[in-house]
């Protein structure tokens, strides 16, 4: 019998797309579904974002376009950059690709030999983990566990760094857990990582634009300029502007690492349709309105989930300040039932709100964190409202 690659045996399916196909189907089925599982913004971009794809669609070329993406691309991710406060960067610094997730594969592949050593603080996204795995890496977690509000810590950061650690994979604002570092945080991992000179650094900021509560947005490499040569800034029009189907990822940093990333890319997507292309354009460059009122919109939704979490005895969750998600703890259910079914985890405790009260969510061990489960709150309010209720009724009718 014929078999596939050995790496195959590593690579597993997404564990977010498993529970959200899950409920896809029952809600198919016809049943009373409400999904806090899937991170979508569900918002549409500005109607210029369409008048753009429009325009771009009546005036197609037809041909093949640049393997590092368009100038008129590059340059307003340099736009986006400079309002976002990075300056330095020019075009020979930035790459494209199908979305954060094919970016951050191909950095990963360009950067980690297999067995390289690499560190991922956890609660970390699951495709992190994922694809560290199908491309050989040592993986070493770093535990942030809710008592230290789900962040890295200095000291731990380094203790974890040896001489032989490739890379770090940092996530600010956080998914799973929404949480969002102070400058004063990102200032002092900063100073970690500085004194560490062979270590490569992800920076994945692709909720950069979603932080609540006034809070600035702080960088490592605002924090400490030397680190620019060596942290690679992961972005997307994804979550931002509300075109996760578009599939546009960009990343900014050293220039070779930029030059791997368009060498990759001419051996595997060639480059982005210019359709899309034009419709990133206009959502990067343009009026900014949609975005910066739909962050308005998740902060309030933000206090509700927080409101219905904080009234739930003896669940704990740190507040969240960025992105759309919460990730309370909810082990106080763990030992207890339903009914007839039991509540031994997290699994357990997503299967039976799923099947009991219609209610998806993702089991907290998807992440790394298997004592929480992740809620995202992006969905219509009345939903939000309502499956809340649901969650709460839940834990009251376990024994």
């Amino acid at each position: 019998m014929l078999k596939l690659a050995q790496r195959m045996s590593r690579a597993k399916p997404s564990a977010i797309m498993v529970i959200a196909e899950k409920a896809k189907k029952l809600k198919a089925a016809g049943g009373d579904i409400i999904s806090f599982s899937i991170g979508v913004p569900n918002f549409l971009p500005g109607e210029h974002v369409y008048a753009a794809a429009h325009e771009a669609l009546k005036h197609d070329s037809g041909q093949y376009g640049s393997n590092r993406g368009s100038d008129a691309l590059l340059d307003a991710f340099l736009k986006h950059l400079r309002e976002g406060g990075f300056e330095g960067y020019e075009r020979k610094h930035l790459a494209s690709g199908v979305g954060a997730k094919q970016v951050l594969f191909n950095l990963m592949y360009a950067l980690l030999d297999e067995g390289d050593e690499i560190l991922i603080p956890t609660p970390y996204w699951t495709s992190y983990v994922d694809i560290a795995e199908i491309l050989g890496a040592k993986i070493t977690l770093l535990p942030c566990p809710p008592e230290q509000n789900y962040k890295l810590t200095p000291a731990q950061l380094e203790a974890a760094i040896k001489p032989t650690t490739k890379l770090l994979l940092f996530n600010n604002p956080s998914n799973p857990t929404g949480m969002v570092y102070t400058p004063d945080e990102i200032k002092a991992i900063a100073d970690v990582l500085a004194k560490h000179p062979n270590l490569w650094v992800l920076s994945d900021d692709i909720y950069n634009r979603m932080i609540f509560d006034g809070l600035p947005y702080a960088h490592l490499v605002k924090a400490r300029p030397e680190l620019r040569d060596r942290v690679v800034i992961i972005d997307s029009i994804s979550k931002t502007y509300g075109m996760p189907g578009w599939r546009v990822g960009l990343i900014a940093g050293p220039e070779s690492v930029a030059l791997a990333m368009v060498t990759l890319n001419s051996n595997h997507i060639t480059n982005l349709p210019e359709v899309v292309t034009a419709a990133a354009v206009a959502a990067l460059g343009g009026p900014q309105d949609v975005p910066k009122q739909k962050n308005a919109d998740f902060a309030k939704r933000r206090d509700e989930v927080m409101a219905a979490l904080n009234a739930i005895p003896g669940v704990r969750c740190p507040r969240p300040q960025g992105a759309f998600y919460a990730f309370p703890d909810i082990s106080v259910a763990f030992g207890k039932k339903h009914g007839a079914t039991p509540v031994n985890n997290d699994v357990d405790f997503c299967n039976a709100l799923l099947e009991v009260k219609g209610v998806a969510c993702v089991p907290g061990s998807a992440f790394g964190e298997p004592r929480a489960i992740r809620i995202s709150y992006t969905c219509k309010p009345a939903e939000l409202t309502d499956g809340l209720k649901r969650l709460q009724a839940f834990f009251s009718e376990l024994k």
